[in-house]
């Protein structure tokens, strides 16, 4: 078989596969990657995420193959994936990227551990000021349940506050800490 110019071909072929040809589905998979690839550049710009998007909709369609129905014309069927497949990947990446900073965005670090100390040793100083000026049941709950790790009946029968009031004084503790240390808005 010759393959198609204006996929007139592609429902045969189709029918073929869901047959369980093999060749045939070989054939189609040739014929529409351009098609697909096609579809998913006009939503996505980076190459390879188009890439993926259209590996997604190759995987999408060997899954579905079965569903195809015979006689319909498949490539509306296909661009469809296609789009879903892009769109997925668009949403994805728009999530990810509300998740994510770039490393670009951070200078480097010096390899030497010595070049680091000294900011090392402010912030810790810092840190230790600021914990130094919690309540004392909040210091006592961040010092057992967050820097001892212990678990939280462990630390509630050592600190004598109930479990809630543990993970009370723990969150309060953090907050004021982030809080202190500029790391909240």
């Amino acid at each position: 078989m010759a393959a198609p110019q204006d996929g007139g071909e592609w429902e045969a072929w189709m029918v073929l596969v869901q047959g369980g040809d093999a060749r045939a589905y070989d054939r189609l998979l040739r014929a529409i990657l351009p098609f697909l690839r096609g579809v998913v550049r006009r939503r996505i710009a980076d190459p390879a995420e188009a890439e993926d998007a259209v590996q997604d909709a190759l995987l999408t369609l060997h899954q579905l193959r079965a569903a195809y129905e015979p006689g319909r014309p498949l490539r509306p069927w296909l661009a469809a994936i296609a789009e879903r497949r892009a769109i997925d990947r668009l949403r994805r990446h728009g999530r990810r990227q509300g998740r994510e900073t770039p490393i670009e965005d951070f200078g480097e670090t010096l390899a030497a551990p010595a070049a680091n100390e000294g900011e090392a040793r402010v912030a810790s100083a810092e840190l230790r000021a600021a914990v130094a000026e919690l309540p004392p049941a909040q210091r006592t709950a961040l010092g057992l349940a967050k820097l001892q790790d212990l678990p939280l009946a462990e630390a509630s029968a050592r600190s004598g506050m109930s479990v809630g009031a543990l993970k009370v004084a723990t969150h309060r503790a953090v907050k004021a800490l982030r809080r202190r240390l500029g790391a909240e808005e």
